[in-house]
């Protein structure tokens, strides 16, 4: 049965991806402007914009383009950047490796925090403890992203404390983890949006779970409150969660373009942003899957996790 619900979520996801792929190339088509009179500038005869268009095969119809650059992402032939004249794959790859290390780092701080925190509030339910958890995550939750950046810099690296640096330092060609603490300040901007929703989500599910008949019988036969916790509540509670941190995780594919810009973050944030005012078709289109796969990705092993964390399906199977 397991098997079965996993099987039917990977074809799901498959399809997902294609119609994304459909989406994400003819929504690219209605860009203004010309990509070989973008790469040739003021060369830009009819002859030799004849010329780029065939090598780039943009005489061809649009469907024929479409399944050969769906062949291309098979093959990791994601195109030629307009902007660059070189490969997309070669443009993206440290960028993409930037990126990664961000949503890393902000995934490894904000899971556990949002369900320690998601923990600690349902345990002290009603107390002050509980309150200011509920408060201050509901703050958190409210402001863009944007906003909980500026107030960061503001305080650790412009007006108060002036101990980190606001913006990306590292040369270009530079890995940005060879200067760690350029790193702080983006990390924690994300993981302070992330973990307010898993804090909350937990928090809720915990009480329903702690507020179970299997829970109270444990208790009742003198199983230790930590036993409790962690061998009956959280199992039943982590399923409901684990939806929620995966949303979240896939919204940090989105989400980091913002961040990336405010920090100026050598990610694939600020590719983006730098492709479409470039009118980079190909950089749109490979960035816009990759975020695509990223997302579904994420939501898919957030389902393998659900089902492989339920007890009722465990049994079932």
């Amino acid at each position: 049965m397991i098997a079965k619900l996993i099987a039917r979520r990977l074809v799901f996801s498959v399809f997902i991806l294609l119609a994304v792929s459909l989406i994400v190339f003819f929504a690219t088509l209605l860009l203004p402007g010309d990509p070989a009179r973008a790469i040739l500038g003021q060369q830009a005869t009819p002859e030799r914009v004849a010329a780029i268009n065939a090598q780039m095969h943009l005489d061809e119809p649009a469907v024929t383009r479409y399944l050969m650059w769906l062949g291309g992402l098979f093959t990791g032939d994601l195109g030629t950047s307009v902007a660059s004249g070189g490969p997309v794959s070669a443009l993206l790859g440290d960028r993409i490796a930037a990126t990664l290390v961000l949503m890393g780092l902000a995934a490894v701080i904000s899971v556990p925090l949002g369900v320690a925190l998601g923990i600690w509030s349902a345990l002290r339910r009603g107390g002050r403890t509980d309150s200011a958890i509920t408060w201050v995550t509901l703050l958190l939750a409210a402001l863009p992203e944007f906003v909980i950046g500026i107030a960061l810099i503001s305080i650790f690296a412009t007006s108060v404390f002036r101990i980190l640096p606001a913006v990306t330092m590292a040369p270009p060609g530079t890995p940005v983890w060879t200067l760690p603490s350029q790193l702080v300040l983006p990390t924690i901007t994300l993981a302070l949006v992330v973990a307010p929703y898993i804090a909350r989500m937990m928090r809720t599910t915990m009480l329903e779970v702690l507020d179970s008949g299997f829970v109270e019988m444990a208790r009742l036969k003198g199983v230790p409150e930590r036993r409790v916790i962690l061998r009956h509540a959280l199992p039943h509670a982590i399923g409901p969660v684990a939806q929620v941190i995966a949303i979240q995780l896939a919204w940090l594919a989105g989400g980091v373009v913002v961040i990336e810009f405010l920090f100026r973050y050598p990610g694939i944030g600020q590719a983006l942003i730098d492709a479409v005012t470039f009118r980079d078709v190909q950089v749109v289109q490979a960035i816009s899957m990759l975020v695509a796969a990223l997302y579904v990705v994420v939501n898919l092993l957030a389902d393998i996790a659900g089902i492989l964390s339920n007890p009722k399906i465990r049994s079932a199977a």
